[in-house]
């Protein structure tokens, strides 16, 4: 059943307006920079009400985002968890961001200065992220990146592009095969696509990316076959069997199964070589068929790769080099001040709408109060915009010859614009915050669209607008709520204007779907300042469940306790994020949420690490002195990898101590303490067994 529609025209243009207006920006930022505001099934949702307005009110079509792309969705994708996750890449600006960065993998690898260091340079296509899946070297499945671990099901999309092979040659693995690329939009068949979509009337693409995200994302796969998609294959996924020892000679072996690679890719030796590669491209980057918006490196052997592995979200053996960002000037029309799930208040400029890098820019964050001041911009300036990273929209400064007399300065608010709290800035931070808590509810609803965000519990169908409207109606004004939805609102949300039966039931079916979830999800979602999801997954790891975790962080409540040695000791957690962990912790409202989310939930305890036959897997790891036969990055990574836990300092909880040369006060306590002490050699004996 469709929802209502609206009794009158007027209505029916203002809801259209509105609507048209939430999917382009949602447009903007998936299609332009790939990081989605809202999930797939509320941006379905959306473009399904702005098809059932037009079918009532015929001239709603006239430029209307239904006609951009020629097409009416029908069901979402289905979702493809990837086999191995598909990384973002960590960015470099300038020579000095390319020294370091080979600096950092000669530290990491214990290499000397002026070791040489083999890479592969490749251009970085502006496009969508695509993997492919073959299996018995038949292509079975090809899915988008989507949040790095699991993607859409894009599969009858690319059946028509030509630079997929359909079947891999015999001397390909047979069982499992992933090749990863880019599918993109050349910019010729961009001019030509634009020039037909103006002849049917139909509204025009900004950019070849937005042009091939928007066609490979097609509900319909005949209007994405019409759309002339290329790919280049650059990467892999899950193998079976190895292919090749390093990425040139892997890029050589898929160009021969009929994969198209860039003929850009260069192999490279040292910041030189890569400054002088960069500027040649560069200097290129106007004359090619396709958009390129940086150049990517990668450590050539797989070897050392592996031994590099990832931080986070990015693997240290690879840096994307991106190119200058466009510049452009416009008007700064309005300052306003933002409240995020943390207090911070943020001043966000109003800009009048201008083209950035092929993106119409209309909003950028001024950071903070320091900010505004040294740029010195005031209300009414003529300002330079540029996107950083060809992404950011981010103000430069103003310029002074054109400032015009009725030029206003901004004053920053020494209290909250929406719950009046005093706002303070603690000593040593350059953020002002809220002091209202939960009693703001801009607070309030900003943790709640962070509790139902992608990376937390990833509720679709539960965008911000909609948070929003439940808590403006009382339904949700605690986390908990959301799980209740359904039994205290459902039929009430059901006859609501824009929603009915249908809506409502695929909107509690996604929030039933959540209702188990990994502890290291919940403990992000909670929206602790300092815990992202690296962190989270630190504290997941090392607690292993939920009554582990809340047990521990009562008891390291107490000074000098073992339970917050033990906390602080966790690497890469410290004193300060340690801090703001039991400050959220002592509150007895957040213990509370807390108590009502585990009585609608279930948290899953972190899985067993893939190797359970490894000798450490489970066990407490501290590495100290000077190592000498890997670094002290290499050496707990490696730990980790194999399912140890690895810790600052000695404690109670130590199972292994690996001590090189130089040992001191760390070797004496292990000693005292009865902890296993070993020498690398003998770390290495023991992870070989």
């Amino acid at each position: 059943m469709l929802p209502d529609m609206p009794e009158t025209s007027g209505e029916a243009r203002r809801q259209h307006a509105e609507i048209a207006e939430n999917i382009r920006s949602f447009n903007a930022a998936y299609y332009v920079n790939d990081e989605p505001l809202v999930p797939d099934a509320e941006y379905d949702a959306l473009f399904s009400r702005l098809i059932d307005l037009e079918r009532h009110y015929p001239t709603l079509k006239k430029n209307s985002p239904t006609q951009e792309v020629g097409a009416s969705p029908a069901e979402g994708f289905a979702k493809v968890k990837h086999a191995r996750p598909m990384l973002s890449l960590a960015n470099a600006f300038s020579r000095e961001d390319i020294v370091d960065f080979l600096a950092r993998i000669r530290r990491f690898l214990s290499l000397s200065a002026h070791s040489p260091v083999e890479l592969v340079g490749e251009p970085k296509i502006d496009g969508l992220s695509l993997s492919l899946r073959y299996e018995n070297r038949q292509l079975v499945s090809a899915a988008t990146r989507g949040d790095g671990t699991e993607g859409e099901d894009v599969t009858a999309n690319v059946a028509h592009i030509g630079d997929i092979p359909r079947t891999l040659p015999d001397d390909a693995p047979e069982a499992v095969v992933e090749i990863r690329g880019e599918v993109y939009m050349s910019r010729s068949d961009f001019q030509k696509l634009n020039q037909t979509q103006s002849e049917a009337g139909n509204k025009t693409f900004a950019n070849p990316r937005n042009a091939a995200a928007g066609s490979l994302r097609q509900l319909d796969p005949a209007i994405s076959a019409k759309r002339p998609l290329r790919f280049f294959a650059y990467s892999f996924g899950e193998l079976s069997e190895s292919l090749a020892d390093t990425h040139w000679h892997f890029i050589e072996k898929i160009k021969g199964w009929g994969f198209v690679t860039n003929p850009f890719t260069r192999m490279l030796h040292d910041a030189d070589e890569i400054m002088a590669f960069y500027e040649e491209l560069g200097n290129q980057r106007p004359e090619l068929d396709y958009d390129i918006d940086g150049i990517v490196y990668k450590i050539n052997d797989f070897e050392l790769q592996l031994r590099l592995g990832f931080v986070s979200r990015s693997p240290r053996w690879a840096i994307a080099h991106k190119f200058p960002a466009e510049k452009a000037k416009t008007r700064l029309n309005a300052i306003e001040i933002q409240v995020g799930r943390t207090g911070a208040l943020t001043p966000v400029a109003h800009l009048e709408p201008v083209t950035v890098g092929g993106v119409v820019v209309s909003r950028a964050t001024l950071h903070n109060r320091d900010e505004i001041e040294r740029l010195g911009v005031r209300v009414g300036d003529l300002v330079t915009v540029q996107r950083a990273g060809d992404v950011i929209p981010q103000i430069l400064g103003y310029v002074p010859e054109e400032r015009p007399n009725d030029s206003a300065e901004f004053h920053f608010p020494d209290t909250c614009p929406k719950c009046g709290s005093h706002a303070m800035r603690e000593e040593g931070e350059v953020v002002t915050r809220c002091s209202g808590g939960l009693v703001c509810p801009a607070q309030a609803v900003e943790r709640l669209k962070h509790f139902v965000s992608r990376n937390a519990f990833d509720i679709e169908g539960m965008g911000g607008k909609h948070i929003e409207a439940f808590h403006d109606l009382g339904w949700v004004k605690q986390p908990a709520d959301i799980f209740r939805l359904q039994a205290n609102h459902g039929e009430e949300l059901a006859k609501r204007e824009g929603w009915g039966p249908k809506s409502a039931e695929k909107l509690f079916a996604s929030i039933e779907e959540r209702r188990t979830i990994a502890l290291d999800r919940f403990i992000y979602a909670l929206g602790i300042r300092q815990i992202g999801q690296a962190t989270a997954k630190l504290l997941a790891r090392h607690y292993g469940s939920i009554t582990a975790w809340r047990q521990a962080m009562v008891d390291a409540q107490t000074a000098d306790s073992d339970a917050l040695r033990e906390l602080i000791n966790i690497d890469q957690i410290g004193p300060g994020v340690a801090h703001d962990l039991l400050e959220f912790a002592a509150e007895s409202h957040n213990r509370d949420v807390l108590d009502d989310l585990q009585s609608e939930l279930t948290i899953t305890d972190v899985e067993a690490p893939a190797n359970v036959d490894s000798p450490v897997s489970g066990k407490t790891v501290v590495f100290t002195g000077k190592l000498e036969l890997f670094s002290r990055n290499e050496a707990k990574v490696k730990a980790e990898s194999l399912g140890a836990k690895v810790a600052g300092s000695v404690s109670a909880k130590t199972d292994y101590l690996v001590a090189g040369p130089g040992a001191g006060s760390k070797l004496k306590k292990a000693a005292e303490a009865g902890v296993t002490v070993l020498d690398e050699q003998g770390w290495l004996d023991l992870i070989a067994t």
